[in-house]
């Protein structure tokens, strides 16, 4: 048996002191593999560095986080290109997307920097890690916008059932982490009316760690936390979320 966890920032400062401790207790935990996703140009270095420590296990994404999007957005995405499209096995296009929770005000050239870089996974045949806060339906239209759709996944997915089937109608995956187990989370319902052929596991790490870890720095380890949601909401044994979880990041980050 073995997670994985498609949706990590374990290069982030939060980690600094005690990575190899933390990657230990993941494998601990049977999660064999994380991706990494980047965030803008000044993170591509830890990102690297991150991955050095142990390359079967640390897994590369890259892209434009949308909250880095701003004036600049050009010089960075020139940068994100040449690195995307160098001879660095990265697996992913990620994280990008459109967040509408900080600032709305940049929505265009978020738009434009998504479908740039949606356009390059694409060309690439990498799956998409896409960030959607407050922002499933800009997402969703961009995406139905271009001629080639990536594949990929809606991370840290919230919304409505409607969106959710929308997402999974286009051949989407939903990433499922830590906000599953909150008390308040609308997630167990809505995932009684989705396949679980078209989940995957995620932490969100440093961020949204699962019960009862809730307010505590997130990790990988805690996947198996979220698998065991899910095994009670799916109504089967975690051994088989495990078994099919991982069949599904496999086949959409082509691992």
């Amino acid at each position: 048996m073995e997670f994985i966890d498609t949706h990590t920032h374990l290069f982030a400062e939060e980690f600094y002191q005690d990575r190899n401790e933390v990657l230990e207790r993941a494998l601990k935990a049977k999660v064999t593999r994380m991706l990494l996703p980047n965030i803008d140009s000044s993170s591509i270095q830890a990102l690297k560095d991150t991955v050095a420590i142990s390359p079967e296990h640390f897994i590369p994404m890259m892209g434009l986080h949308p909250s880095s999007v701003k004036e600049d957005y050009i010089n960075e995405l020139e940068l994100i290109e040449k690195e995307l499209f160098s001879q660095y096995p990265y697996k992913g296009v990620g994280e990008i997307g459109i967040d509408l929770y900080w600032d709305k005000s940049t929505l265009e050239i978020q738009k434009k920097a998504f479908v740039k870089q949606c356009e390059w996974a694409v060309e690439l045949d990498l799956a998409v890690s896409m960030h959607t806060r407050e922002a499933n339906r800009e997402v969703l239209d961009c995406l139905k916008s271009m001629n080639v759709m990536p594949k990929g996944v809606f991370h840290c997915f919230s919304g409505t059932i409607e969106e959710a089937k929308e997402v999974i109608e286009l051949g989407f995956k939903l990433g499922i982490g830590g906000v599953v187990s909150f008390k308040n989370s609308n997630l167990p319902e809505l995932l009684k009316e989705i396949p679980l052929d078209r989940i995957v596991l995620e932490t969100d790490s440093p961020y949204l760690a699962p019960m009862p870890y809730r307010g505590k720095r997130n990790e990988s380890s805690y996947i198996p936390f979220i698998a065991e949601k899910l095994s009670d909401i799916y109504n089967v044994s975690i051994e088989q979320i495990a078994i099919q979880t991982s069949t599904n990041a496999m086949d959409v980050f082509n691992l």
